[in-house]
């Protein structure tokens, strides 16, 4: 059931995939990230990663009444401090959701999934 934001011109309907996409972008513009990875359980032991044209199939987004939470699942760069990384990713996504949707963000839940070793 999608989004209903209503204005002074209308109402305006976002889908929990716009939502997702927006929030996968704004992830992937942080420090430290590699890539978004699958909200599958893990296979063998190996988080897939997923490209930049699935960006929605490592967010995670759950409403309850007024409540907009918000799961990701990544991928980060070896060397990077994995709190750094996951608080700047925090403070993007509750930041360019407010900034560009207009919703209230009440949490951002970060899963690192794996750890990638750039070359």
């Amino acid at each position: 059931m999608p989004l209903q934001l209503s204005t002074e011109l209308g109402k305006v309907l976002i889908t929990d995939e716009c939502i997702a996409v927006i929030a996968g972008s704004a992830a992937l513009e942080c420090y430290g990230l590699v890539g978004m990875a699958s909200r599958k359980q893990l296979k063998d032991g190996i988080a897939e990663m997923l490209g930049r044209d699935n960006l929605s199939r490592g967010v995670e987004v759950r409403r309850d009444n007024d409540s907009l939470q918000i799961d990701l699942h990544i991928i980060v760069s070896y060397g990077t401090k994995i709190s750094e990384v996951a608080h700047n990713i925090q403070t993007k996504v509750q930041y360019v959701l407010n900034d560009v949707i207009g919703l209230e963000v009440d949490l951002v839940n970060i899963y690192v999934q794996g750890v990638r070793v750039l070359k």
